[in-house]
């Protein structure tokens, strides 16, 4: 199977999905455990100017955030059809 990247802006938006979908209910403004696992490729990114990154090289829990998110992304578009 072929390297599967994940770009910046895609990378943004799955961050967004988790945080609007499980937004913090503390003072401590804490992130959930999806957009959390996400902020650490996201953070590396930006430090070392990628413009994408290789999912396989990517901890788990933020591979299976990606795939939640994509999942909810493709039901909606199924549904604006």
């Amino acid at each position: 199977m072929g390297r599967m990247d994940i770009t910046l802006t895609e990378l943004e938006d799955a961050i967004n999905f988790w945080r609007t979908r499980k937004p913090s209910t503390s003072e401590a403004c804490v992130l959930c455990k999806e957009a959390a696992a996400l902020a650490g490729p996201y953070a590396a990114m930006i430090m070392h100017h990628l413009p994408a990154l290789d999912e396989a090289a990517m901890p788990e829990a933020a591979r299976s955030a990606l795939s939640a998110w994509r999942q909810a992304r493709q039901a909606v578009a199924q549904v604006k059809g």
